[in-house]
Protein backbone atom coordinates (compact mmCIF):
# COMPACT_ATOMS: atom_id res chain seq x y z
CA UNK A 1 0.00 0.00 0.00
CA UNK A 2 1.42 3.71 -1.19
CA UNK A 3 0.35 6.67 -0.02
CA UNK A 4 0.46 10.28 -1.24
CA UNK A 5 -0.98 13.26 0.80
CA UNK A 6 -1.32 15.29 -2.74
CA UNK A 7 -3.05 17.67 -0.28
CA UNK A 8 -2.57 17.97 4.01
CA UNK A 9 -3.28 21.35 4.61
CA UNK A 10 -6.52 22.96 6.73
CA UNK A 11 -9.42 24.89 5.61
CA UNK A 12 -7.58 27.96 5.96
CA UNK A 13 -4.41 27.33 3.60
CA UNK A 14 -1.80 27.02 6.58
CA UNK A 15 1.43 27.52 5.29
CA UNK A 16 0.40 27.25 2.20
CA UNK A 17 -0.58 23.86 2.03
CA UNK A 18 -3.56 22.34 -0.28
CA UNK A 19 -6.34 21.10 1.10
CA UNK A 20 -7.01 17.44 1.78
CA UNK A 21 -6.50 14.65 -0.51
CA UNK A 22 -4.77 11.55 0.29
CA UNK A 23 -3.72 9.37 -2.54
CA UNK A 24 -4.35 5.63 -2.00
CA UNK A 25 -2.49 2.67 -4.35
CA UNK A 26 -3.51 -0.94 -3.31
CA UNK A 27 -2.59 -3.44 -5.71
CA UNK A 28 -3.51 -2.48 -8.82
CA UNK A 29 -6.76 -0.10 -7.20
CA UNK A 30 -6.06 3.56 -6.63
CA UNK A 31 -8.40 5.71 -4.54
CA UNK A 32 -8.75 9.08 -2.58
CA UNK A 33 -9.33 10.21 0.82
CA UNK A 34 -10.91 13.21 0.63
CA UNK A 35 -11.23 15.80 -2.15
CA UNK A 36 -11.12 19.41 -0.85
CA UNK A 37 -11.13 22.26 -3.15
CA UNK A 38 -7.76 22.44 -4.04
CA UNK A 39 -6.96 18.85 -5.09
CA UNK A 40 -7.35 19.18 -8.80
CA UNK A 41 -4.77 21.58 -8.86
CA UNK A 42 -3.20 19.26 -5.97
CA UNK A 43 -3.23 15.95 -7.87
CA UNK A 44 -1.26 17.84 -11.33
CA UNK A 45 1.50 19.42 -9.05
CA UNK A 46 1.82 15.71 -7.68
CA UNK A 47 1.86 14.32 -10.48
CA UNK A 48 -0.58 11.25 -9.94
CA UNK A 49 -3.04 10.30 -12.62
CA UNK A 50 -6.28 11.35 -12.26
CA UNK A 51 -7.92 8.92 -14.73
CA UNK A 52 -6.55 5.66 -12.39
CA UNK A 53 -8.43 6.52 -9.80
CA UNK A 54 -11.13 4.14 -9.25
CA UNK A 55 -12.96 5.42 -6.05
CA UNK A 56 -13.43 8.49 -3.73
CA UNK A 57 -14.29 7.84 0.19
CA UNK A 58 -15.04 10.93 1.69
CA UNK A 59 -15.11 11.73 5.66
CA UNK A 60 -17.54 14.32 5.90
CA UNK A 61 -19.23 17.82 3.44
CA UNK A 62 -17.16 20.63 4.11
CA UNK A 63 -15.16 22.40 1.73
CA UNK A 64 -12.00 21.55 2.60
CA UNK A 65 -12.80 18.06 2.16
CA UNK A 66 -15.69 17.83 -0.81
CA UNK A 67 -15.53 21.05 -2.37
CA UNK A 68 -12.75 19.39 -4.97
CA UNK A 69 -15.57 16.84 -6.31
CA UNK A 70 -17.08 19.12 -8.78
CA UNK A 71 -14.09 20.12 -10.81
CA UNK A 72 -12.69 16.33 -9.95
CA UNK A 73 -16.04 15.16 -11.89
CA UNK A 74 -15.69 18.15 -15.02
CA UNK A 75 -11.70 17.30 -15.36
CA UNK A 76 -12.95 13.53 -15.56
CA UNK A 77 -15.36 14.39 -18.15
CA UNK A 78 -13.50 17.05 -20.06
CA UNK A 79 -9.45 16.50 -18.79
CA UNK A 80 -9.25 13.01 -18.87
CA UNK A 81 -12.06 11.60 -20.90
CA UNK A 82 -12.81 8.92 -18.84
CA UNK A 83 -14.91 6.18 -20.06
CA UNK A 84 -14.92 3.49 -17.06
CA UNK A 85 -16.86 3.70 -13.88
CA UNK A 86 -15.70 5.52 -11.01
CA UNK A 87 -17.26 5.27 -7.30
CA UNK A 88 -17.94 8.07 -4.68
CA UNK A 89 -18.72 6.71 -1.34
CA UNK A 90 -18.96 8.71 1.91
CA UNK A 91 -21.03 9.54 5.03
CA UNK A 92 -25.26 9.39 4.64
CA UNK A 93 -26.53 12.35 2.37
CA UNK A 94 -23.96 12.01 0.47
CA UNK A 95 -26.37 11.85 -3.13
CA UNK A 96 -28.36 15.45 -1.73
CA UNK A 97 -24.22 16.94 -1.06
CA UNK A 98 -23.73 16.10 -4.49
CA UNK A 99 -26.42 17.39 -5.93
CA UNK A 100 -25.85 20.61 -4.79
CA UNK A 101 -22.45 20.69 -5.10
CA UNK A 102 -22.75 20.12 -8.64
CA UNK A 103 -25.79 22.65 -9.19
CA UNK A 104 -24.10 25.20 -7.30
CA UNK A 105 -20.44 24.86 -9.14
CA UNK A 106 -21.60 24.10 -12.56
CA UNK A 107 -25.13 24.64 -13.33
CA UNK A 108 -27.60 22.80 -15.60
CA UNK A 109 -28.13 19.41 -16.96
CA UNK A 110 -25.03 17.09 -17.32
CA UNK A 111 -24.91 13.54 -18.97
CA UNK A 112 -21.65 11.96 -17.88
CA UNK A 113 -20.03 9.65 -20.36
CA UNK A 114 -18.96 6.97 -18.05
CA UNK A 115 -21.05 5.52 -14.73
CA UNK A 116 -20.95 7.36 -11.49
CA UNK A 117 -21.68 5.15 -8.09
CA UNK A 118 -22.91 7.22 -5.14
CA UNK A 119 -22.33 4.79 -2.06
CA UNK A 120 -23.65 6.20 1.17
CA UNK A 121 -21.92 3.94 3.64
CA UNK A 122 -23.38 2.57 6.63
CA UNK A 123 -21.43 4.09 9.86
CA UNK A 124 -20.11 0.91 12.15
CA UNK A 125 -20.80 -1.71 10.13
CA UNK A 126 -17.42 -2.97 7.50
CA UNK A 127 -18.36 -2.81 4.12
CA UNK A 128 -17.04 -3.31 0.64
CA UNK A 129 -15.31 -0.47 -0.83
CA UNK A 130 -12.85 -0.43 -3.55
CA UNK A 131 -11.10 -3.99 -3.05
CA UNK A 132 -10.87 -2.96 0.62
CA UNK A 133 -12.94 -3.77 3.63
CA UNK A 134 -13.92 -0.21 5.11
CA UNK A 135 -15.66 0.46 8.53
CA UNK A 136 -16.75 4.03 9.05
CA UNK A 137 -16.96 5.20 12.84
CA UNK A 138 -18.85 8.42 13.76
CA UNK A 139 -16.25 11.22 15.31
CA UNK A 140 -17.01 14.38 17.16
CA UNK A 141 -16.25 17.51 14.19
CA UNK A 142 -19.85 19.13 12.96
CA UNK A 143 -22.00 17.12 11.68
CA UNK A 144 -24.21 19.93 9.98
CA UNK A 145 -21.45 18.43 7.75
CA UNK A 146 -21.88 14.79 8.13
CA UNK A 147 -22.39 12.93 9.89
CA UNK A 148 -18.57 12.93 9.89
CA UNK A 149 -16.66 9.82 9.57
CA UNK A 150 -13.20 8.33 10.57
CA UNK A 151 -12.46 4.93 8.21
CA UNK A 152 -10.94 1.76 8.94
CA UNK A 153 -9.65 0.65 5.75
CA UNK A 154 -7.99 -3.31 5.64
CA UNK A 155 -6.63 -4.54 2.90
CA UNK A 156 -4.80 -8.04 2.42
CA UNK A 157 -2.11 -7.22 4.20
CA UNK A 158 -2.26 -4.11 5.74
CA UNK A 159 -4.82 -1.64 7.62
CA UNK A 160 -4.90 1.91 7.49
CA UNK A 161 -7.12 4.46 9.67
CA UNK A 162 -7.77 7.95 8.72
CA UNK A 163 -9.23 9.99 11.26
CA UNK A 164 -11.08 13.08 9.39
CA UNK A 165 -11.76 15.74 11.20
CA UNK A 166 -11.96 15.50 15.15
CA UNK A 167 -11.43 16.30 18.44
CA UNK A 168 -10.42 13.60 20.54
CA UNK A 169 -12.87 10.90 21.14
CA UNK A 170 -12.24 6.96 22.50
CA UNK A 171 -14.28 5.27 19.16
CA UNK A 172 -10.10 6.47 17.66
CA UNK A 173 -8.82 3.37 19.59
CA UNK A 174 -11.42 0.73 17.60
CA UNK A 175 -10.94 2.54 14.50
CA UNK A 176 -7.14 3.00 14.70
CA UNK A 177 -5.92 -0.48 17.03
CA UNK A 178 -3.07 -1.42 15.89
CA UNK A 179 -3.15 -0.07 12.63
CA UNK A 180 -0.03 -0.02 10.29
CA UNK A 181 -0.41 3.46 9.53
CA UNK A 182 -2.43 5.75 11.80
CA UNK A 183 -2.96 9.55 9.88
CA UNK A 184 -4.79 11.55 12.08
CA UNK A 185 -5.63 15.49 12.05
CA UNK A 186 -4.15 17.45 14.89
CA UNK A 187 -5.00 21.01 14.59
CA UNK A 188 -3.83 22.37 17.57
CA UNK A 189 -0.49 22.11 19.87
CA UNK A 190 -1.70 22.17 23.39
CA UNK A 191 -4.58 24.93 23.22
CA UNK A 192 -8.07 22.84 23.28
CA UNK A 193 -9.91 23.56 19.76
CA UNK A 194 -13.98 22.25 19.82
CA UNK A 195 -14.31 19.72 16.33
CA UNK A 196 -10.63 19.50 15.97
CA UNK A 197 -7.51 17.37 17.85
CA UNK A 198 -4.68 18.68 19.94
CA UNK A 199 -1.79 17.39 19.99
CA UNK A 200 -1.18 17.25 23.72
CA UNK A 201 -4.40 15.64 23.87
CA UNK A 202 -3.87 12.97 21.45
CA UNK A 203 -0.41 11.75 23.12
CA UNK A 204 -1.98 10.39 26.25
CA UNK A 205 -4.41 8.08 23.88
CA UNK A 206 -1.79 6.80 21.50
CA UNK A 207 -0.51 3.55 24.03
CA UNK A 208 -4.09 2.69 24.06
CA UNK A 209 -4.35 2.73 19.89
CA UNK A 210 -0.74 0.84 19.80
CA UNK A 211 -0.63 1.93 15.99
CA UNK A 212 3.00 0.98 14.27
CA UNK A 213 3.08 4.55 12.55
CA UNK A 214 1.12 7.77 12.82
CA UNK A 215 1.51 10.37 10.92
CA UNK A 216 -0.13 13.94 12.13
CA UNK A 217 -2.35 15.74 8.98
CA UNK A 218 -4.60 19.43 8.93
CA UNK A 219 -2.16 21.13 10.73
CA UNK A 220 -3.20 24.87 11.53
CA UNK A 221 -0.42 28.14 12.12
CA UNK A 222 -0.38 26.73 15.68
CA UNK A 223 1.18 23.54 15.30
CA UNK A 224 3.26 24.62 12.27
CA UNK A 225 4.94 27.17 14.79
CA UNK A 226 5.45 24.50 17.33
CA UNK A 227 7.04 21.52 14.75
CA UNK A 228 10.20 21.46 16.49
CA UNK A 229 8.90 19.91 19.77
CA UNK A 230 6.35 17.42 17.47
CA UNK A 231 8.29 13.95 18.17
CA UNK A 232 5.70 12.49 15.68
CA UNK A 233 5.72 12.35 11.82
CA UNK A 234 4.06 15.57 9.77
CA UNK A 235 2.78 15.08 6.52
CA UNK A 236 3.57 17.67 4.01
CA UNK A 237 2.25 18.12 0.61
CA UNK A 238 3.59 15.62 -2.05
CA UNK A 239 4.47 13.42 0.58
CA UNK A 240 4.98 9.65 -0.31
CA UNK A 241 4.53 7.04 2.35
CA UNK A 242 4.90 3.09 2.02
CA UNK A 243 2.79 0.84 4.28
Amino acid sequence: MKIQFAGCGDAFGSGGRFNTCIHVTDGDRQFLMDCGATSLVAMKKAGIDRGAIDAILLTHFHADHFGGIPFFILDQQFGVKRTRPLLIAGPPGLKSWYDRAMATSFPGERTLPFELTLQEVTIGSPQSFCGTTVTPFHVRHDDRAGPCLAYRIESASRTLCFSGDTEWTDVLIDAARGADLFICECYMYEKLRKSHMTLTVLRQHLPAIGAKRVILTHLSEDMLAHLADVELECAVDGMIVDV
